[in-house]
């Protein structure tokens, strides 16, 4: 998934062994289920703030100053930060601010619904700071997840993530920030392979969750196929997941890492009843840019924009070479204890090219796409992957597996609670 680098002559062999690790990590993960983030003229960046945190309007604001104590004005001067809003404050833009008082409204052990992938210190994770980080938003003020907002944002109405285990992740993050608040007589969850549903009965309400790894059909939607020269992409075809999106109110999609198993995806136009003839061998951004607009399509053909809104969460990155963020003695993400600091930093595990397709693709649509822009801000995050405290193949790992990081560390999912509240937390600002 990164940017192939050249080596220096008498280390070949050794990075052939970790492309080699890296190319089996990937297989095994995936079947158990350099720039700034983008310029100021791309979608997912926006313009200014329009309205300041402590202040209404013009006459009120000098009506307040005048009143205002000397601790309060200064107070004000010194955090100069906006309110946030959808649509005009750049979520990519801020920094990972630590907050020891900081406790997350759920824990691994407090919530049920959590999967055994991503409760890291239930499964042995010796530290817990990685939950006690902030995003703190450079020009906007990005308020905190309010349960009970949540919960009134969504009363009466169908809630869904679709996508892959990342967008899984994500849905399990949201059920467990607000689930908490509901009576156990009120709430219930039904588990299914591709389509699982929580269910909050006082609200008429539920947080739903659609297994669709490319959005797109494919011959490994289920029965997953582990070799990924051996996947094939009906990347004009949709239908057949699309038929369970409709009537839904909120829809929340992602589709990213799947596509980056290798540098060309088996593409195929039309039914699967010829079998493996018809297909084309295509570069992995070509594939996403025809797959995403047959996504498009389809939204714009279905959906009513007066009753369902759409979401679309970017990219979420990978952490597999701790030499991007200089720690050339790491092993991948594992022992990785604190939030990268360099601002702006970017990685081989996320694509400018898909970004681009995202921005290009949605720019396009009639249906208005709100995009959760959660690439850079994750970025920095290589501290509060899964790692070695995770499961693989529906089994925790062992003593054995632990000792052997560069082979069996996970630094693609994230461990909950972490970093998909934080996608959560701008996901319901946006809402």
């Amino acid at each position: 998934m990164g940017v192939i680098t050249k080596s220096p002559r008498g280390k070949l062999s050794f990075s052939i062994v970790v492309a080699l690790i890296f190319s089996f990590t990937f297989i095994i993960l995936l079947y158990t289920e350099r720039i700034n983030l983008l310029s100021s003229t791309t979608v997912f960046n926006t313009k200014s703030c329009a309205k300041r945190g402590y202040s209404k309007s013009t006459k009120n604001s000098i009506q307040d100053e005048r009143n205002a104590t000397e601790e309060n004005r200064l107070k004000s001067i010194l955090d100069d930060r906006f309110i946030f809003e959808a649509g005009e404050c750049n979520t990519a833009r801020g920094k990972w601010v630590y907050n020891q008082s900081f406790e997350p409204l759920y824990t691994d052990l407090s919530c049920p619904y959590l999967d055994r992938q991503v409760s890291c210190v239930k499964n042995g994770k010796p530290d817990s700071d990685y939950r006690r980080w902030e995003w703190q938003l450079d020009g906007c003020v990005l308020p905190r997840f309010d349960a009970k907002l949540a919960l009134e944002k969504i009363r009466g109405k169908r809630v869904m993530f679709v996508g892959d285990s990342l967008q899984r992740g994500q849905w399990q993050s949201f059920v467990c920030l607000v689930e908490f608040l509901i009576p156990k007589d009120q709430k219930s969850m039904r588990r299914g392979r591709v389509h699982s549903v929580f269910t909050i009965k006082d609200h008429n309400a539920t947080i739903e969750f659609y297994w669709a790894p490319y959005l797109i059909d494919s011959n490994t939607d289920v029965q997953i196929i582990g070799d990924p020269k051996k996947r094939i992409l009906r990347v004009d075809s949709i239908e057949k997941h699309a038929k369970h999106w409709i009537g839904v109110d909120v829809l929340v999609y992602n589709t990213y890492v799947w596509w980056m198993t290798g540098t060309k995806i088996k593409s195929l136009w039309g039914s699967f009843a010829n079998g493996e003839d018809g297909y084309e061998e295509l570069d992995a951004s070509v594939s996403y840019r025809i797959a995403l607009k047959t996504w498009a399509n389809w939204i714009d053909s279905n959906i009513d924009q007066n009753k369902t809104r759409v979401f679309f969460t970017t990219m979420s990155p990978t952490h597999q070479r701790s030499a991007d963020w200089n720690n050339k003695g790491g092993m991948k993400c594992y022992n990785e204890t604190k939030p990268i600091m360099k601002k702006g930093h970017w990685g081989t595990g996320s694509d400018k090219r898909i970004m681009s397709v995202v921005r290009s693709v949605i720019g396009k649509m009639k249906v208005p796409v709100t995009v959760v822009n959660i690439t850079q801000l994750s970025e920095y995050r290589v501290d509060a992957h899964s790692s070695v405290y995770t499961e693989m193949l529906g089994r925790l790992l062992t003593d054995e597996q632990k000792a052997d990081p560069m082979k069996f560390a996970d630094c693609i999912h994230w461990c909950l609670p972490g970093v998909p509240d934080t996608w959560n937390q701008i996901f319901l600002a946006s809402l």
